[in-house]
This record gives C-alpha cells, sequence and structure tokens, in this order.
C-alpha cells in the first residue's frame, strides 16, 4: 500500500470553536471492559484535568462496552431482536448512560448535559462535554467526525484497546510477523475493512465514520488507551505509539506539533500547519 507508514470555567456560554478543543472517541471497551473500570477512569480523568489547566477542553464521545454487549446478547437468547433496530437502540442507550456516568466522574469540570447531536451549535461554560451515541446505524466514532467537522476541528483521536492498525490480523494465529502501521492514507485504510458498519462490528475506525472522515479532511489517530501515558505523548506533540489515518501523502505521525495560532484579517483564530 502506498499510503502505509510502518515506521477554569468561565462565566458565560460560549460557542465551541476549534481553539483549543480536541475530540475524542472513547472506546467502551476502556469504561466497562467486564465491570466498570474505575481505575481507567480515575487515571483517564487525571490526565484530561491536567490538560484542562493547560488550557485544553474536549469533546468525549464513549462507547457502550461491555453495558451494551450484555444487554444485546441477552436480547439475542430471548429471540427479543425483531430487527436491528432494538440492538442498536440498547447500544445507543449504553453510550449515552456511560456519558452520564463520565460526566458524574468529571464533577464541576464537566458539562452534566449529554450532548446527543453534534450537528448542533455548542454552547457550553465548561471544559469537558461527553456524548454518546444519537442516530441508528451511526456509531460514536461517526459521531466524534461529526462533533469534529461542528467546531471546525482537523483531527480526532480514538481511544481504543489496540495498538493502532497492524497489517494483518495481529488475532489470527497463522498470520506472522504482524506489524503496527504508523501512518495509513484513508483510501489504504478503508481496503481494510468491511464496506459497511453494522452494530458490534470490530474494526479499529468504522467504515462509514472512516468516509466521512476522508471526505471531510480529517484525520484520525488510534492510540490503546490503556496506556495513558502515551496518550499524553500524543497530546503534547511527542512521539507516540499509535497510527495515523489521513489524506495527506505525507502524513503528520506528532498531530499536536503541526498546528500553530495566527489571526488572519480581524476574523477569528484559525490553525494552520507550520
Amino acid at each position: 500500500m502506498g499510503g502505509v507508514n510502518h515506521g477554569i470555567n468561565s462565566s458565560f456560554k460560549i460557542e465551541a470553536t476549534i481553539y483549543n478543543w480536541v475530540v475524542i472517541s472513547l472506546g467502551g471497551s476502556l469504561i466497562v471492559p467486564d465491570g466498570i473500570n474505575t481505575t481507567f477512569i480515575s487515571e483517564f480523568k487525571k490526565v484530561i484535568l491536567n490538560q484542562v489547566n493547560r488550557g485544553r477542553k474536549f469533546i468525549i464521545v464513549c462507547g457502550g462496552g461491555k453495558t451494551a454487549r450484555n444487554y444485546q446478547g441477552a436480547c439475542k437468547k430471548l429471540n427479543c431482536e425483531s430487527s436491528n433496530n432494538i440492538l442498536d437502540l440498547i447500544r445507543i442507550r449504553a453510550t449515552n448512560l456511560n456519558a452520564l456516568f463520565m460526566a458524574g466522574a468529571f464533577g464541576n469540570v464537566a458539562d452534566q448535559r449529554i450532548i446527543k447531536n453534534p450537528d448542533k451549535k455548542i454552547l457550553t461554560d465548561r471544559q469537558v462535554i461527553f456524548s454518546g451515541g444519537y442516530k441508528i446505524g451511526r456509531s460514536t466514532d461517526f459521531g466524534a467526525v461529526r462533533f469534529a467537522l461542528n467546531i471546525g476541528a482537523r483531527l480526532v483521536i480514538n481511544l481504543t484497546n489496540i495498538d493502532g492498525v497492524y497489517d494483518k490480523n495481529p488475532n489470527d494465529e497463522n498470520c506472522k510477523n504482524v506489524k503496527l502501521i504508523k501512518s495509513i492514507l484513508w483510501s489504504d485504510y478503508r481496503a481494510m475493512i468491511p464496506k459497511k458498519w453494522t452494530y458490534g462490528l470490530n474494526s479499529p475506525f468504522d467504515p462509514t465514520a472512516s468516509r466521512e472522515a476522508e471526505k471531510k479532511d480529517i484525520d484520525v489517530v488510534i492510540i490503546n488507551g490503556n496506556n495513558l501515558k502515551n496518550f499524553e505523548h500524543c497530546l503534547n506533540g511527542n512521539r507516540f505509539k499509535g497510527t495515523t489515518i489521513h489524506g495527506f501523502l505525507t502524513p503528520n505521525l506528532y498531530p499536536f506539533k503541526i498546528f500553530k495560532r495566527r489571526r488572519l484579517h480581524n476574523i477569528k483564530d484559525t490553525f494552520i500547519y507550520e
């Protein structure tokens, strides 16, 4: 594949824009891998609050995790899935439950409303916003991409339970010499995954969200959320282990180092490449 490289609250509400905002798609498997992972949540909160103290703000879209899978599994056993919609609705409710829980865990720094529609104008006086699923047939990855578009961001961080995208299936015992891909073009990545998203699909970043990100020129960084020090490296613009999926021939492997801020003709602050 030619495009692969192995190698403090304000007193008023403001509209969320690109300035200092980071969009994260937070895998439900990190929040609820089996039971609720309070250790991860506590450490994740520390990382985010440290960044908030440095002026950053976050939109965090939560997945459903084991909560969703438990209910979906029970539905299948009881033959109550008359259509995919009931299973997908359960997934959406689970993601919003996780988002509500996470907002509560973050306390006053987080907006206690769960912002369900990523396409509506976001007004908040808080530094952290949580969201979950919002529409049948659309994953939380897709929601994260739409949030990025809403605020004008050009990057989504996907925190999951794998290190990134591999050139072969790392879970296949027959696949030898599996390599982690550092960067890959959207076109090459999409050729590696199914063309359609279905509930329960297991891919690093889902097909529908991938098409939307490619179309709208948004990069995605996939990082293992179980290594929060590595996540910090990424946020701080340092070398990190993970995969950058992008639409440029020359990818950015240090995404938070390539942006700088300038004022153009007295219009709002805009980020450009250095």
